[in-house]
């Protein structure tokens, strides 16, 4: 049996694609079930998967935090995939962030290793590596991660999961990390995921930014993912990442394959600088979640990029060019009529 948390996800729903297509028994951990539909929609669009492999997913409600339920989920599972997380760089859900994203994650690993599990994969975030001074210099699973520096409440979190999963290392299971830049993927487009990026600049927008990130296809992800736990591998890292772009020319692109307008002024530092202190004022008079904060205007003109090196190595690996992922991932939306 395999348990795969967060199924109702990005990663979760297209992983569960993948392993359906197995002769295995596959369980799922939702939260809120009017999200399993959008699974469903998944499978109905892939190619080479129908309905009568989603049907084999035995889902299980659970949150994170309900250890019985949680026990339960985990009866006759051998294999772990984590992939489920609160996502939000809003600095007032830090409470929840850590509830979910570390106690969570924690209460996974607990129950992978009292049910003597044969290994987990936890899917973190390049959010959670460390950073380089000079923007020319790589980040690799090597760069350390500076506890000193002004990081945003999710790396925090995350990075603090991670912490909890290799403790699990440390007494007994085998683990596998995988770093994934940001994940583009279809079919949930107005939730938090990249796809709502698509949404968004399908409606028209205004501005780029010019910062540098890392950007990989979510199919790249499940297949290193599940490549990953059928090997030999075992307690190492892996960043995700299969190019760095700046947010203008992944802005442009999307654009193109949507067929809109691309954004014609650039959003300045000072711009964002005083943008975020309009949102956090916004905020405060008004209750109304942040949109922008300090650090996503930050990171909108941060140069952060990443080395895909240790990945390709060890599983003699190539990414599918980003351009080809956003094409693809343009094409799913339009046939969704919004």
């Amino acid at each position: 049996m395999i348990l795969v948390t967060g199924g109702t996800g990005l990663v979760g729903a297209h992983l569960l694609v993948e392993l359906t297509k197995r002769d295995t028994k596959i369980r799922a951990i939702y939260r809120r079930e009017h999200k399993i539909p959008l699974v469903k929609t998944v499978f109905e669009y892939l190619p080479n998967c129908s309905l009568s492999h989603f049907e084999k997913i035995e889902w299980v409600e659970a949150d994170l935090n309900d250890i019985p339920k949680l026990t339960e989920a985990f009866k006759d599972v051998k294999q772990v995939y984590h992939s489920a997380a609160f996502v939000s760089f809003e600095p007032d859900k830090y409470k929840q962030l850590r509830k979910v994203n570390i106690e969570g994650t924690a209460n996974i690993v607990n129950l992978c290793i009292s049910h003597k599990i044969n290994k987990l994969c936890y899917v973190s975030s390049i959010a959670a590596i460390g950073s380089e001074l000079n923007p020319e210099i790589l980040i690799t699973e090597k760069t350390a991660w500076n506890p000193e520096e002004d990081n945003n409440v999710y790396a925090i979190t995350k990075y603090g999961a991670e912490m909890e999963v290799w403790r699990g290392s440390q007494e007994g299971i085998d683990v596998v990390v995988v770093n994934p830049g940001i994940i583009i993927g279809g079919g949930f487009w107005k939730s938090g995921s990249s796809g709502s990026l698509f949404y968004k600049m399908s409606k028209g927008m205004r501005y780029y930014t010019n910062g540098v990130a890392g950007y990989v296809g979510v199919s790249d992800v499940v297949h290193c993912m599940t490549s990953l736990m059928d090997s030999s591998i075992k307690n190492q890292g892996f960043i995700l990442v299969a190019e760095n772009l700046s947010f203008k020319k992944f802005q442009f692109l999307v654009c193109d394959a949507l067929g809109v307008s691309r954004p014609k002024k650039e959003a300045s530092p000072f711009l964002l600088a005083v943008a975020w202190r309009l949102d956090w004022l916004v905020h405060k008079i008004l209750g109304k979640r942040r949109q922008l904060s300090k650090h996503m205007a930050r990171s909108s003109t941060a140069i952060t990029k990443y080395d895909n090196t240790k990945i390709k190595e060890a599983l003699s690996f190539e990414f599918e060019p980003l351009e080809s992922v956003i094409d693809d991932t343009a094409n799913w939306f339009k046939s969704a009529n919004f």
